[in-house]
């Protein structure tokens, strides 16, 4: 990807692309042969930054998609210009936008009801589904086709028909659906799949988006291409994002490194800082991370998941200090992907409860960080507030008031452009 500039300014930024297995895509015209992120660390070696901030957009991120939201939110960090002066004298940042494959499913394929389940040809769906799905084509295409044949025939169905339960299951086999637990990498760590527990709980969440339906037959297929996606964001993460933040931080030994995530770059953003397996250091620690409305498990960086002595996936970057400032996690109870869409499609049904007791199965973005000692609970404060974070500390940042605004079914999912939360990088980036 070329060298993009935030319009109505003179700040650029960089966006580098991986592709759906982690690898760096190398048909970038602007890189070194092809490769991206060879060219941005010749520049930056030729002239090196005092910060470097990395974005990682989250799911529903297409190329058009991930340029409007980094256009968007570096925007909104360079519009606070005090916040800028306070970084010191010598402040040289270099910005960096991740882009990763991560379309669980297009708007054009939600119905308003479950009784109009897409405005796409199935044909078009199945082909869609097959290149997210991952698996064998030929496989995964044949089972598709069941589902979908039936959903043309029978959308409004209110209950599974017995043949679709095994097409989905066989789908599920097919393409590599397993569950561990909510201690399991993001993927594995949501309930077993059962595609009539799925129908059901989509049926039964339906109402919550304001007249767009999760629900139908092919309410199951969301889940399964859901849960592809929190795994992708693994992978993607893992692979050659943490290869390439490690290329950069040996090339530039003195250069701070931030790392900022929402949703289910909430997961990207971590599987940087846990590497493959969850256990792989980068060279040193980064400066600050900021999880913003994360789409990833509540329990992913515990110490002890619901009082036993099972730990989070990404708990061995806590252990050994991978992050030597702060790390942030806002919530908003006005957040519907999170509050809803997110414990739906990782197995449960209904609204989230935020005066109930923890739950197995629910997202950062509703919870914060759970099970895990010292994690202070604050509020977002307004742009000119202080934060007074310290190095190695953990804040769950109730941001309700200032991270409220819907988008469609969403909630206010992507509310997270406003120089509130903008404020709060830049503080954790000081600290």
């Amino acid at each position: 990807m070329p060298y993009r500039t935030i319009p109505n300014s003179n700040v650029t930024y960089s966006l580098i692309a991986f592709d759906a297995r982690g690898r760096e895509r190398k048909d970038d015209p602007h890189g070194i042969g092809g490769i991206m992120s060879a060219r941005i660390i010749q520049d930056a070696q030729a002239s090196p930054p005092s910060h470097i901030f990395f974005f990682s957009h989250g799911w529903k991120g297409d190329v058009p998609a991930a340029i409007d939201q980094y256009n968007r939110w570096i925007k909104a960090m360079i519009d606070l210009p005090e916040d800028s002066a306070a970084m010191g004298p010598g402040f040289k940042p270099l910005w960096i936008g991740l882009h990763w494959p991560s379309q669980p499913w297009g708007d054009d394929e939600l119905g308003a009801n479950s009784f109009e389940a897409s405005s796409v040809s199935s044909n078009e769906l199945v082909e869609r589904y097959v290149s997210r799905l991952g698996g064998d084509p030929e496989e995964v295409r044949k089972l598709l086709q069941v589902i979908f044949h039936e959903n043309d025939i029978n959308a409004g169905a209110i209950e599974l028909p017995a043949h679709v339960v095994e097409a989905y299951n066989r789908l599920a086999d097919a393409i590599g659906r397993t569950s561990a637990g909510p201690e399991a990498a993001p993927g594995n760590d949501d309930a077993p799949f059962d595609a009539v527990a799925a129908f059901d709980a989509a049926n039964e969440a339906g109402d919550a988006f304001g007249g767009l339906s999760l629900g139908g037959l092919l309410g199951p297929l969301r889940q399964l291409s859901f849960w592809t996606m929190k795994s992708r964001a693994r992978t993607v993460g893992e692979g050659g994002m943490h290869s390439f933040i490690a290329a950069l931080q040996q090339s530039l030994p003195v250069a701070r490194f931030h790392l900022m995530g929402h949703s289910f770059g909430c997961i990207v953003v971590s599987s940087i800082l846990g590497g493959p397996g969850g256990k792989s250091s980068l060279p040193r620690a980064v400066d600050s991370a900021v999880l913003v409305q994360g789409a990833v498990s509540l329990w992913a960086y515990a110490d002890s998941i619901l009082g036993t002595a099972k730990t989070g996936y990404f708990n061995s970057a806590i252990k050994r200090g991978g992050v030597r400032g702060p790390i942030i996690t806002t919530l908003s109870r006005h957040d519907t992907a999170i509050g809803v869409i997110y414990p739906v499609a990782a197995g449960l049904s209904g609204q989230v409860d935020f005066a109930a007791a923890l739950p197995r199965f629910g997202g950062i973005g509703a919870y914060g960080l759970q099970g895990l000692g010292g994690v202070n609970a604050i509020k977002m404060l307004p742009h000119t507030g202080d934060y007074d974070f310290v190095p190695g500390g953990i804040y769950n940042m109730e941001s309700s008031e200032f991270i409220r605004k819907g988008d469609g079914a969403s909630g206010a999912h992507s509310d997270i452009d406003g120089p509130e939360v903008a404020h709060a990088i830049w503080q954790a980036a000081r600290a």
